[in-house]
């Protein structure tokens, strides 16, 4: 292996392995102080004239008062959606694709909102009791008058794509009256996906990424830090059962997620907003088990016989990138793609567009291999024949080092000399892992949340969002075979690779990157590891193929 080579290589390394730990350990970025205006609301029949409210801190919950409680449901394929009389709230919503284990018998996954008032209001008792009609299964009228007189009406519609909109109406009957309007979602909690974390995000006015809160969610506890925002190994004795935070500036959405799910949250205009977490007080070490948010809208000021309505877009459902980019507004931004964005959302449709044609996600990542794998095979070809090139003229290098080592400048010029004659380019062998590179940090940061991997098998593996873990509790580490796979591959393709350097540091390095794989992809998703495994077979055939050509060519010379 030559200085650029090993250049290459360090580099490389470098690149991915930094990147990965920034992904899980770097601080978020804080949203920028703004200085936006919050605009009027839109009104159903009149104009509201705003009132401006500082940022929401989140309200400790009233006890629920003795009354009758009865359950109204909304529901289509994809969602149902619990609501109770109760405050007009939102109980839970069960997702009806989605098993929250990996189980046959398994019931659905149900995202509860606990003790926390959801959709609830400020400036008013909190369980008020509402009169609900239901005109057809995707829609709930909620009605009520409160002590004020001012008539209360919440239409709660489900539409596809496990969207929502929640509109609220306003009339005052006698004068004027100004109504404080704080909309809360919550709680959100983990499921029972292994390695789960919570997550919240929020989009600034005018920006289009988001801000992720993901490093800042243990902070609130008074922790220095937490891993991937939910679990670190710090001592929770003396922290507070729970933090809320407030962001002054304008907000378009606010998002809860976990791994493979979220609740968004979209006021008809931007908004302050707050979010606040809760630790589980079982847990020895520090687990974030709950995250709420709430937005603080303009107040509504009425005036009498004049009704005012607010709408509320929420989503609340899988972290699916179809869904949530028809949901609109840079939505599908939860996913956090990264620097690579816009090469995952091409590979999402290309990996469910193979799926469509053979119903399994493994053969699916095996399509996906293929097909970048023929896409850059000129340029992997171009660079295997130059790095054969370069092991053919060795010789001559070092017999160019030996009589020009006392003159750097004149070797460099009689080196690049040889290069031209033989049509060889000395960077070459670096274009594979500059094109695997991106590819697999692309590939590593949809398969890490892609809900369409959750729970889907492929051969022996049972999930492959997640590590093989076979044998877990009867093996000190459960087995996971494909990464034993992508580091036996990686040494027989550094053996079979062309050096131009000391066998020794060939030698090395065949032994060295295949264990730093090993300990990298151990607890790595299983479809990742079938995506590089795959990745490097085609590869050795590539240079099998190579290998075997330029000896017929040299037998014919």
């Amino acid at each position: 292996m030559n200085k650029n080579e090993k250049l290459c290589v360090g580099l490389l390394v470098a690149l991915l392995v930094g990147y990965l730990g920034w992904n899980y350990f770097a601080p978020k970025p804080q949203p920028q102080v703004a200085t936006a205006v919050v605009a009027p609301q839109q009104s159903v029949s009149a104009a509201v004239t705003p009132v401006a409210n500082p940022a929401p801190a989140i309200a400790p919950q009233v006890e629920m008062k003795a009354a009758t409680q009865h359950y109204y449901t909304l529901e289509n394929e994809q969602v149902k959606l619990t609501f109770s009389n109760l405050g007009a709230r939102l109980v839970k919503a069960e997702l009806l694709a989605y098993r929250a284990e990996n189980k046959a018998e398994a019931t659905h996954v149900v995202l509860e909102t606990g003790d926390l008032l959801n959709l609830k209001f400020e400036g008013m008792p909190a369980y008020l009791t509402y009169a609900v009609e239901q005109k057809d299964p995707q829609t709930l009228i909620f009605r009520t008058v409160l002590a004020s007189g001012i008539t209360l009406e919440r239409t709660v519609t489900l539409q596809k794509d496990y969207a929502l909109t929640v509109s609220d109406v306003f009339l005052s009957a006698q004068g004027t009256a100004v109504m404080p309007y704080t909309f809360s979602v919550g709680a959100f909690g983990l499921t029972e996906t292994s390695g789960d974390a919570l997550g919240v995000d929020t989009l600034a006015a005018g920006e289009k990424k988001p801000d992720y809160h993901e490093g800042d969610l243990a902070k609130l506890l008074g922790a220095r830090s937490a891993f991937l925002g939910c679990g670190t190994s710090s001592d929770p004795t003396g922290l507070p059962l729970s933090g809320t935070t407030s962001i002054a500036t304008a907000q378009r959405w606010v998002a809860l997620k976990s791994r493979f799910f979220t609740t968004l949250v979209m006021p008809p205009v931007a908004a302050p907003c707050a979010y606040g977490v809760t630790r589980d007080v079982a847990a020895k070490t520090l687990q974030i088990n709950r995250v709420n948010a709430e937005f603080s809208y303009p107040a509504v000021q009425l005036q009498a016989g004049v009704s005012t309505g607010v709408v509320t877009r929420i989503y609340v459902g899988p972290k699916m990138l179809s869904g949530l980019k028809t949901f609109g507004d840079h939505a599908e931004r939860v996913m956090d793609f990264g620097m690579f964005s816009w090469f995952c959302e091409l590979l999402v449709p290309l990996l469910n567009f193979f799926h469509s044609l053979i119903p399994n996600y493994g053969v699916a990542i095996i399509l996906l291999t293929l097909l970048v794998r023929v896409v850059f095979w000129p340029l992997t070809h171009k660079s295997t024949v130059s790095m054969r090139k370069m092991s053919v003229i060795q010789p001559q290098i070092k017999a160019l080092q030996a009589q020009f080592k006392e003159n750097p400048q004149k070797l460099q010029q009689e080196t690049f000399k040889l290069y031209r004659e033989h049509k060889v380019n000395p960077f070459s062998s670096c274009l594979p892992m500059l094109v695997q590179i991106p590819i697999f940090i692309a590939l590593f940061t949809v398969l890490r949340s892609a809900v369409e991997l959750r729970f889907s098998g492929f051969l022996w593996i049972a999930d492959l969002s997640q590590p093989e873990n076979l044998f877990a509790g009867i093996l000190p580490v459960p087995l996971n075979i494909l990464p034993i796979l992508t580091s036996a591959t990686m040494a027989l393709q550094t053996h079979l690779s062309p050096s131009t350097g000391d066998p020794a540091q060939k030698k090395m390095m065949t032994w060295m990157m295949p264990i730093m794989l090993l300990f990298m992809f151990y607890s790595m998703p299983s479809a990742l590891c079938l995506y590089w495994t795959v990745s490097q077979v085609l590869s050795i055939i590539q240079m099998w193929m190579i290998h075997r050509q330029t000896a017929v060519q040299t037998a014919h010379a």
